[in-house]
């Protein structure tokens, strides 16, 4: 459909306008021709009739961007990470900022790289998302020097004491509590845990929640609970290598990610064992689509919406030159209970498949 000029527009696209925000044709070329006297609501419902209708809106009335802001994210490949993109974009929006998302995946441009691209295009700040700062081997001193730099940076999931920065995270250890409570409560008394890299901050934090669980809810002994822990990555493949706790006797596993579950589940099935029946699966993200999974998967649900709108308010008084406390804010995840978990053979659990 053509756009529509700054020039009073047709009878006919005024009508479709004036039905769509339902407003009158006078208001409708009040608001096209930036004129006064309409109420910020009804220049609003007018705008937004020119989205939905397809038309092009006015360059006068378009929204200038108050400027850009980097968003470095890992990858694209685990669904909870475009979760986060979306999110952060749609809060950055709001508030008339043009996020420019970067992934650092292997065989990509590093970190370092898309940091030095983002600076020199001008960002206003940047997020990072499970970044290097989640890494306990790397050298922090990266963030001292864009701290140098001038430009304010906020980081979600992965904290260090080294970087002064605002730092948003889940609490792994809370998340981990509540996998092991609902497992024993269904009669399991063998659980696994399938967790990324040691040197990630997030894996450490599931395993000492997890241990902790394990000896509180379960009364098994840290070095008990750890020769159930199998450490690899945080992928469908990882998930799948983690199939030896099934081997070792497992009759739950938690997984460190909603796509390790599903590695895992394969796993179990080229085992002959059966997803809830055999063997339980807890997930971790609560990923988009994850509740269409077969059987819709148990997860460990992150609050994306609430973390990203407070990186990017973090990250907004830092830009105001209001800094933020240069502290962690830790939010709260949330046990969903799908159909991958059930009660134990011979427990006499109650069941929690749906």
């Amino acid at each position: 459909m053509a756009p529509i000029s700054t020039d009073p527009a047709p009878t006919a696209r005024l009508a479709d306008i004036a039905a769509q925000a339902g407003v009158s044709e006078a208001t409708v070329s009040r608001v096209l021709n930036g004129k006064s006297g309409v109420s910020a609501a009804t220049r609003q419902a007018v705008l937004a009739a020119l989205d939905v209708l397809g038309y092009e809106r006015p360059v006068r009335l378009r929204q200038r961007s108050a400027g850009l802001i980097g968003l470095i994210i890992p990858e694209l490949n685990n669904p909870i990470f475009p979760a986060f993109a979306q999110a952060i974009e749609q809060v950055l929006s709001r508030h008339g900022y043009t996020p420019l998302l970067c992934t650092a995946a292997p065989g990509g441009s590093t970190e370092d790289e898309l940091v030095e691209t983002l600076v020199e295009r001008g960002v206003a700040g940047i997020v990072f998302a499970s970044g290097l700062h989640a890494d306990t081997t790397a050298d922090m001193e990266r963030y001292a020097r864009l701290v140098g730099r001038g430009v304010p940076f906020v980081l979600i999931n992965g904290y260090s004491d080294k970087i002064s920065a605002p730092f948003i995270s889940l609490d792994d250890g809370a998340a981990m509590w509540m996998a092991v409570r609902h497992l024993a409560e269904l009669g399991h008394e063998r659980i696994g845990l399938a967790v990324g890299p040691a040197r990630f901050v997030p894996a450490r934090r599931k395993l000492e929640g997890f241990t902790a669980a394990c000896r509180d809810i379960l009364g098994v002994a840290a070095a008990e609970s750890e020769r159930l822990v199998q450490h690899t990555l945080f992928s469908v493949e990882g998930g799948h290598a983690a199939g030896v706790l099934l081997d070792r006797g497992c009759t739950a596993v938690v997984c460190g990610s909603d796509m390790m579950a599903f590695g895992l589940i394969r796993a179990a099935r080229q085992r002959c064992l059966s997803v809830p029946g055999d063997v339980s699966v807890v997930g971790f993200d609560d990923s988009p689509l994850i509740a269409f999974a077969d059987p819709p998967l148990t997860t460990l649900r992150q609050p994306v919406e609430s973390m990203s709108a407070a990186a990017v308010d973090a990250l907004l008084e830092e830009i105001g030159g209001n800094p933020a406390h240069r502290a962690e804010f830790v939010f709260q995840p949330e046990l969903v209970v799908r159909g991958s978990t059930g009660a134990a053979r011979g427990s006499g659990g109650a069941d929690g498949s749906t």
